[in-house]
């Protein structure tokens, strides 16, 4: 990436001369672009501060109207601070020139003419353009994502990001006073945060998750409006399905709202998936997987959300928001779960705000050294912990139970024993969360003894159990009591199948109340927890499919 000299005069024939002789020493390792006046000029860097490319010099002329030389380098400075700034001056303008030393930090002025340019230019802009290389790191070279930290719209932004394994540059405007003169000068200033800056110059004003997946390139939309088989999720049960369905020979398409991986995509660290003695994040084994469906021919939809399903024959469509309708012979839900909500207005308010549910790795950095609280005893709780416990000064977990090993693999208890910043209160829950415009501190209750503590805490993630995403096929096929999906054999009521069933064979093994219909990972009643167990629901399910697509 070629840093920026910009050059600055409202003479048109001295504004062709400097960018001439510019151009001929320095056009090898630099870009040279000109303005014709002072508000031109800032514009153009605004344009370059919104593209995040860098700018090493401006050479500027001192007297022009409208705005002077000194009045210009005292604005364009607040984007780029290190940018070296050279005053071209009549030997009326001397004054001026000293006086801006001291008030803008001017590092160099030239009187006019500079002729000849070997010796009155070049050796002075290569001493001030050497030292630039030697100080200033090259901007980063990505998307950025420009808000404040106790901002739920931001954290949604940076959470869809992370989650998507794309990079990018967090700015807090609020302590980032370069970051602050970006978004002042966009269009809504500070009224739309978050806003995200891409590299060709593109900028979005808190946007969703639909445009956010438009804008980094991400499929959204099907290329055909039907298929052999559809999956809505991308967890690890879908994606098993959507690498065995498409491996195949199925036409297969897979629907995610959010990001592959579903909850298992978020755990820090899997050390117990088999094939990965020294274990793998959560983010890893989706990006694979990902990588793997989509190699063999899975159309992914991202941040797609199906509204409805219904059956017409032997066709089952798939409705998504836009309205769009995708039909198919086949249908695999593998929805999952999300980590269920503590029930608190304060907790409420606070979401996105100090308050997380499930890992929101994209947060863990900014809890560095300080003291941060996880409730939960399942894995995840534990993979959370052990994660976070890498930046915060403390990790204080908090469990309902008597014991960590009742509900968490032998492996993670013993890292956390093990791991000095950790401690854990046993007995305990969450019965409060206190804070104004971010989490202060929680109110806990031990249950054993009544009491109740009121602790400091810049954060809380929260694991406290799982909700089914069925409300999709709440309409369509049977669930339990808990909104879980119903399969096989769970679908029989003394030995006769289910209301509505129309076939002269029992449901498959995974399949619902509705033939052709299938459901596989966390979404299922009585489905075994752990990202191996969903893999290979979703590879069984697709087996079948196979046998159900004889019949049909």
């Amino acid at each position: 990436m070629k840093p920026f000299i910009l050059a600055v005069d409202d003479e048109l024939l001295v504004l062709n001369a400097i960018e001439r002789d510019l151009r001929n020493y320095y056009a090898n390792n630099y870009r040279i672009i000109k303005a014709n006046s002072g508000e031109e000029a800032l514009d153009v860097v605004r344009q370059l501060k919104q593209r995040n490319d860098p700018l090493a010099l401006f050479l500027v002329d001192q007297r022009m109207p409208q705005m002077e030389g000194t009045e210009f380098l005292a604005q364009a400075t607040q984007f780029y601070p290190d940018a070296r700034k050279v005053l071209l001056t009549a030997y009326a303008d001397t004054q001026a020139a000293i006086d801006s030393i001291n008030k803008i930090g001017l590092d160099y002025y030239l009187m006019k003419p500079w002729d000849p340019p070997d010796q009155m230019l070049y050796p002075i802009l290569d001493d001030l353009l050497s030292d630039w290389l030697a100080t200033v790191p090259m901007p980063f070279d990505g998307i950025r994502v420009a808000g404040t930290l106790w901002s739920p719209k931001s954290h949604a932004v940076k959470d869809f990001l992370s989650r998507n394994r794309i990079p990018y540059l967090w700015l807090d405007v609020e302590k980032d006073k370069e970051a602050a003169a970006l978004v002042s000068a966009a269009p809504y200033g500070m009224a739309h945060l978050p806003v995200v800056f891409f590299p060709d110059g593109n900028v979005l004003y808190d946007p969703d998750n639909l445009s956010l997946a438009e804008c980094i390139g991400l499929r959204t939309q099907a290329t055909q409006p039907f298929y052999d088989l559809i999956i809505i999720g991308g967890g690890p049960a879908g994606l098993g399905a959507a690498v065995y369905g498409a491996s195949e020979g199925l036409r297969t398409a897979m629907i995610e709202k959010e990001a592959t991986g579903g909850q298992a995509g978020t755990s820090s660290r899997i050390e117990n998936y088999l094939g990965f003695p020294k274990g793998l994040s959560g983010a890893d084994l989706a990006q694979r997987a990902t990588a793997q469906a989509i190699r063999f021919g899975t159309e992914i939809l991202m941040a797609q959300v199906a509204t409805d399903v219904r059956a017409e024959g032997p066709y089952r469509i798939v409705t998504l928001t836009d309205g769009t309708e995708l039909s198919c012979h086949a249908l695999i839900i593998a929805t999952g779960v999300t980590v269920k909500r503590l029930g608190l207005e304060s907790a409420e308010r606070l979401t996105g705000a100090g308050v997380f549910y499930g890992a929101a790795l994209s947060e863990a950095a900014h809890y560095r050294d300080q003291h941060v609280f996880v409730v939960g005893g399942a894995n995840s709780a534990g993979q959370g912990a052990m994660f976070l416990s890498k930046f915060a000064r403390q990790v204080t977990m908090v469990i309902r139970t008597t014991s960590l090993e009742q509900g968490m693999s032998q492996y993670l208890v013993e890292q956390i024993r093990e791991t000095p910043n950790i401690d854990v209160m046993l007995h305990s829950g969450v019965t409060d969360v206190i804070g104004n415009q971010h989490l202060e501190a929680v109110k806990i209750l031990n249950s054993d003894t009544n009491e109740t503590q009121l602790l400091p805490a810049s954060a809380l993630f929260l694991f406290i159990g799982a909700v089914p995403h069925s409300g999709l096929v709440a309409d369509i096929v049977e669930r339990n009591s808990a909104g879980f999906i119903l399969t096989g054999q769970d679908l029989m009521r003394d030995g006769k199948r289910p209301r509505g069933w129309t076939l002269t064979r029992d449901p498959y093994h995974l399949e619902t109340s509705v033939p052709g219909i299938f459901a596989a990972g966390d979404i299922r009643q009585g489905a075994v927890r752990r990202v191996a167990s969903a893999v290979g629901e979703g590879a069984v399910a697709v087996g079948l499919v196979h046998q159900y697509l004889k019949t049909v």
